[in-house]
């Protein structure tokens, strides 16, 4: 694994990118996040796009909203791609790994960089530190980003769901792994050339699927790390991680080699709610194919339709 820092500067990435002859996306799944996705994309579009052509493309993966995300990313500067209008002949699917799946197709660069679109306290460089190391280290084929998350006043609370489930999993599972700070971490970069040829889980187990999947295919020294500070973004109340945790939960088990979902594609997380009552929630655990093996996809891209 390599741990890249910020060993250039903007006009020096901006030279690698046109020596290398590399087109960058940026791309946004969301679903309902009008407070914040706006400034993100402004601040995209402001710096790295029209201030000085690092990045190429902003893409809004709109996956169902019923807010002004949509719109004010439109307005910001975004191209809106709705998810269920995108690759829509193919059977449907659900949850954020679908929408980063189906980016894959609506994104347009060689290097896809993905933001979570709640961040609070965004700045690019969270964009730039993520594609470093992607044009200036040849094999490198993932970059994941780290850095510190505040929760109700303390400096490093958040990011629950790491702590309890992802890293004691890989702890256990896959050792290896355990050197990634963030594991679960939204914001990450790579090569179309690798992501496309991997599986997406469809629901909140896509990032250490994809974390585990790029590691096994291409070895853990192609994940690199940078340091993006410090996140600020909406943190989920306790009742909404337990799914998280356990689409967690059934990736890594997949990817050690035990399945006990049946069917395979839903699981159920069983809990109590507040008074006692026993209740079901369905969980996503369904995957989506490597993209490459997609017809359309392959078509477009000029690509053999092999995995």
């Amino acid at each position: 694994m390599r741990r890249p820092t910020e060993a250039l500067d903007l006009d020096s990435l901006v030279e690698a990118k046109r020596r290398l002859d590399l087109a960058i996306s940026v791309c946004l799944p969301a679903r309902d996040e009008e407070a914040t996705v706006g400034a993100i994309v402004a601040g995209v579009r402001e710096q790295l796009v029209d201030g000085t052509g690092l990045v190429d493309e902003v893409v809004v993966v709109d996956d169902g909203s019923v807010d002004a995300t949509a719109a004010l990313a439109r307005a910001a500067g975004a191209r809106v791609v709705r998810a269920d209008e995108t690759l829509a002949d193919l059977p449907s699917g659900s949850g954020k790994g679908n929408a980063l799946w189906k980016s894959l197709y609506a994104c347009d660069g060689d290097l896809l960089c993905w933001l979570d679109a709640d961040i609070r306290n965004f700045d690019p460089h969270f964009v730039t530190r993520l594609v470093a190391p992607l044009l200036t280290t040849p094999d490198v084929a993932l970059v994941k980003g780290f850095y510190r998350r505040p929760l109700a006043g303390e400096p490093s609370g958040g990011g629950r769901v790491t702590e309890l489930m992802a890293r004691p999993a890989l702890s256990y599972l896959f050792p290896t792994l355990t050197r990634f700070v963030q594991p679960l971490a939204g914001e990450y970069a790579g090569r179309r050339v690798v992501l496309e040829s991997i599986p997406f889980v469809e629901g909140w187990g896509v990032e250490i699927g994809m974390l585990i999947d790029v590691a096994s295919r291409f070895g853990v020294h192609a994940v690199a790390q940078v340091d993006l500070g410090v996140r600020e973004h909406r943190n989920r109340p306790l009742v909404e991680l337990g799914p998280q945790a356990m689409a967690v939960l059934v990736t890594v088990l997949r990817r050690a080699g035990i399945d006990c979902c049946d069917p395979p594609f839903r699981t159920d997380l069983v809990r109590f709610d507040d008074g006692l009552g026993m209740e079901q929630v369905a969980v996503e655990v369904r995957e989506r194919p490597p993209m490459i093996t997609v017809p359309a996809y392959a078509a477009k891209f000029g690509r053999e339709q092999t995995a």
